[in-house]
C-alpha cells in the first residue's frame, strides 16, 4: 500500500460521484417537463402516489431530489401534504434502482462473448464513446446533448467504480480492510455511525451504497456488516434531505422533510429489530457471515426498502398527524397570491420545467390584473367611481409585488438554465415581466386621467367617448389574441396581433386628427383635449405591448426568427405577407366603417373633418 494507491482510490471515488451526478442531472433535465404534470395527477390513493415516487426516483436517480421537489409542490399548494406521503415512501424504494445498475460489477463475461459487453470494463468505454458521438453532433436526433450526457455520466460512473475496486484490491492485500469490515459487523453502533456519516457527507444514499458495492469486490464484507451500515445510510441521507427541505421553508414544506426522517427512522428500527430477531432464532445463521457481492448488497437494500414500504405505508397518515403537532402552521397574513408566490421556490431550480411553470402562473396572473385595470380605467372615463379607482391602485401594488418576485426568481434561476428551449423561455419570460408590468402602468395612467377630469369637472363630448369606445373595442380584440398567444403559446393567435395593431395605429392617428379639427372649430376645450390625447397615447402603447408579446411567442415557437424579429415585423408592414395584408385590410374596413357611421350620426361635429383613407 502506498500514497499512490490512496490517490487512485479517491480519484476513482471522485469519478464515480461525478458520473452519478452527471447522469442523474441529465436524466432529470430530460424528464423534468413531465415531473410536475405527473405529480399533479397524484390522488389520495397511497398506492398510486407510492408507484409515482418509485418511478420518478428511478428516472432521476435521486430520492433527495424527488422529495425536495415534492416539498416544493406541497408548499405551493399543487399537491396536499397527504398526497406526498406515498411519494416519500416510493422515493426511498426508487433509489434502490441505482444499486441494481451497479450490480453489473458482478457480471462474469468469461463464459460468453455477449456477457462481456455487460461487464463494466466494456460497458464504460462503450457508453463514453456513444456519449461523445452524440454530444459532438454526429447524430441528428433531438436532445442528443442530453442523451449524450447521460451516456457520459454512465461511463464515468463505472470507470470510477473500476478505479476504486482496483485501488481497494491493492489496499486489501494485507487483510486490513477485511479486519475493518468484520469489526464493524461486531460493533453495531460503529457500523451505524459509519453508514450515516458517509451518507450525510456525500448527500446520497445511492452513492454510499455504490461505494460499499465497489469495496465488496476486493474485500470480505459479511452480511452482518452490510445490514447495519445500510440502516445507518438510510438515516444519514434523510437528514440531508430534511435540512434542504427546511431552509427558508413554509410549515408544510418542513413537514415533508420531517415525514421522510420519521419514515427512515422507522425503517432503521424495523430492520434492526427484525434482522436481530431472525439472527437470534437461527434463521440467518447461513447468511450472517457470508461475504456479500455488489449483487447481493443491491438485493438486500431492495428487500429492506420494499418490506419496510409495505409495512409502514399504511401508517403514514399517523406520521402526518404527528408532523402537524411538531411543526406548527405558519402564522402569517394570508394573501390571495400566496400559493403562486410559494411556487417560486428555489427547490425547483434543478428542474427548470417546473420552475418555469411557476413563473408562467404568476405572469398569467399579472396579465389578468393588468387587463382588468385597463378595462376599469377606460370605463371610469365615462362613469367615474372612486371605489373602483381605489381598487385599481391596490391592484397596481399587487402587480408590482408580483413583478418583483417573479423577476428576482428568474434572475436566481438563470445560472441553472442550459438547454436551448429553456434559454428561449427564460428570455421570453424576462421580457414579459416588464411588458405585463407596463400594461398595468398604462391602466393607471388612464385612471389618473379619469381622476383629474373628475376633480376638475371636465367631461368628454359624446363624440369623443364614442371614438374611445371604438378604439377600446379594437383593443379588446387585440388583447384577446394576446391572451390566447401567451396562455397556449398559440402562434396563430400571435400572428393576428400585428395586423390589428397596425389598424389601431391608423385609428389613433385618425382620432388625433379628428380631435385637432374639433379643437380648431372650438368644439373642444384645451383641458379636455389634453386628456383625450393622453388616453389615445396610452391605448396605442398598450397595443404596442401586445405586439411585443405576440412577437415573443412567435420567436419562442419559431426560434429561427428570434434574431430577426425586427426584420420579420418590417417585412409584414412592407406588405410582403399576403395573409397579414388581407387581415389588415379586412379589419381596417370594419373599424373605419364604424367611424364613418359615428361621424354620420354627429354631422354638426364632423362637417369639417377629413375623410380617412386606408393606411393613413
Amino acid at each position: 500500500m502506498s500514497i499512490f494507491n490512496i490517490i487512485s482510490l479517491f480519484g476513482g471515488l471522485a469519478m464515480f460521484l461525478y458520473g452519478m451526478r452527471l447522469m442523474g442531472n441529465s436524466l432529470k433535465e430530460g424528464s423534468s417537463g413531465t415531473l410536475k404534470t405527473a405529480m399533479e395527477k397524484v390522488t389520495n390513493n397511497p398506492l398510486k402516489a407510492f408507484l409515482l415516487g418509485v418511478l420518478i426516483t428511478a428516472v432521476i436517480q435521486s430520492s433527495t431530489a424527488t422529495i425536495v421537489i415534492t416539498s416544493g409542490l406541497v408548499a405551493a399548494g399543487v399537491i396536499k401534504l397527504k398526497q406526498s406521503l406515498g411519494i416519500i415512501v416510493g422515493a426511498n424504494v426508487g433509489t434502490t434502482v441505482t444499486g441494481q445498475i451497479i450490480r453489473l460489477l458482478d457480471v462474469d463475461g468469461s463464459s460468453a462473448v455477449v456477457l462481456r459487453f455487460f461487464q463494466p470494463s466494456t460497458l464504460a468505454p462503450l457508453a463514453l464513446i456513444a456519449g461523445i458521438v452524440l454530444i459532438m453532433g454526429f447524430s441528428k436526433f433531438k436532445k442528443t446533448n442530453n442523451i449524450g450526457s447521460i451516456c457520459i455520466g454512465f461511463g464515468i460512473l463505472f470507470s470510477g467504480l473500476l478505479n476504486m475496486t482496483s485501488a481497494v484490491s491493492v489496499l486489501s492485500e494485507n487483510g486490513m480492510l477485511d479486519s475493518i469490515f468484520l469489526s464493524i459487523g461486531d460493533k453495531m453502533w460503529l457500523g451505524y455511525l459509519v453508514g450515516a456519516g458517509v451518507a450525510f457527507v456525500l448527500q446520497s444514499s445511492s452513492a454510499t451504497i455504490g461505494i460499499l458495492q465497489a469495496f465488496s469486490m476486493a474485500s470480505v464484507i459479511p452480511f452482518k456488516t452490510v445490514y447495519i451500515m445500510l440502516t445507518g445510510i438510510y438515516l444519514g441521507d434523510c437528514i440531508t434531505t430534511a435540512i434542504v427541505c427546511s431552509i427558508g421553508a413554509k410549515a408544510n414544506q418542513k413537514r415533508v422533510g420531517a415525514l421522510n426522517v420519521m419514515f427512515n427512522l422507522s425503517e432503521t428500527v424495523l430492520v434492526l429489530i427484525v434482522v436481530n430477531i431472525l439472527h437470534l432464532t437461527g434463521v440467518l445463521d447461513g447468511l450472517w457471515n457470508m461475504p456479500m457481492s455488489p449483487g447481493t448488497i443491491a438485493n438486500t437494500n431492495t428487500v429492506f426498502n420494499l418490506a419496510c414500504a409495505i409495512t409502514l405505508l399504511p401508517l403514514m397518515s399517523v406520521y402526518e398527524k404527528f408532523s402537524r403537532k411538531i411543526i406548527r402552521d405558519d402564522r402569517t397574513r394570508k394573501s390571495i397570491y400566496d400559493e403562486k408566490l410559494q411556487a417560486l421556490n428555489p427547490v425547483f431550480f434543478e428542474t427548470p420545467a417546473i420552475a418555469f411553470n411557476s413563473c408562467y402562473e404568476v405572469l398569467k396572473t399579472m396579465l389578468e390584473l393588468s387587463r382588468k385595470s385597463i378595462d376599469v380605467a377606460v370605463k371610469n372615463l365615462k362613469n367615474y367611481n372612486r371605489a373602483e379607482i381605489s381598487e385599481l391602485m391596490d391592484r397596481e401594488d399587487d402587480i408590482d409585488m408580483l413583478t418583483d418576485n417573479v423577476g428576482n426568481y428568474l434572475v436566481e434561476l438563470s445560472p441553472n438554465i442550459v438547454e436551448d428551449l429553456h434559454i428561449r423561455i427564460l428570455n421570453q419570460y424576462n421580457r414579459l415581466v416588464n411588458e405585463f408590468e407596463r400594461l398595468g402602468d398604462h391602466g393607471v395612467n388612464i385612471a389618473e386621467v379619469a381622476m383629474q377630469m373628475h376633480e376638475s369637472n371636465i367631461t368628454f363630448s359624446e363624440m369623443a367617448l364614442k371614438e374611445i369606445d371604438i378604439a377600446k373595442k379594437l383593443l379588446d380584440q387585440i388583447m384577446d389574441y394576446t391572451w390566447a398567444a401567451f396562455e397556449r403559446r398559440d402562434i396563430s393567435a400571435a400572428q393576428h396581433i400585428e395586423p390589428l395593431e397596425d389598424v389601431m395605429d391608423d385609428i389613433i392617428n385618425t382620432l388625433h386628427d379628428n380631435h385637432l379639427n374639433r379643437l380648431r372649430a372650438g368644439e373642444c376645450t384645451i383641458n379636455a383635449g389634453t386628456a383625450f390625447l393622453d388616453v389615445l397615447s396610452n391605448l396605442e402603447r398598450i397595443s404596442d405591448i401586445c405586439s411585443n408579446v405576440g412577437i415573443g411567442v412567435v420567436a419562442r415557437v419559431r426560434p429561427e426568427l428570434a434574431s430577426l424579429a425586427h426584420n420579420y415585423v418590417s417585412s409584414l408592414h412592407a406588405g410582403s405577407d399576403n395573409q397579414f395584408k388581407a387581415e389588415y385590410e379586412k379589419v381596417h374596413e370594419i373599424y373605419f366603417a364604424e367611424l364613418e357611421q359615428l361621424e354620420n350620426s354627429f354631422p354638426e361635429e364632423t362637417a369639417a373633418l377629413p375623410k380617412p383613407e386606408a393606411g393613413v
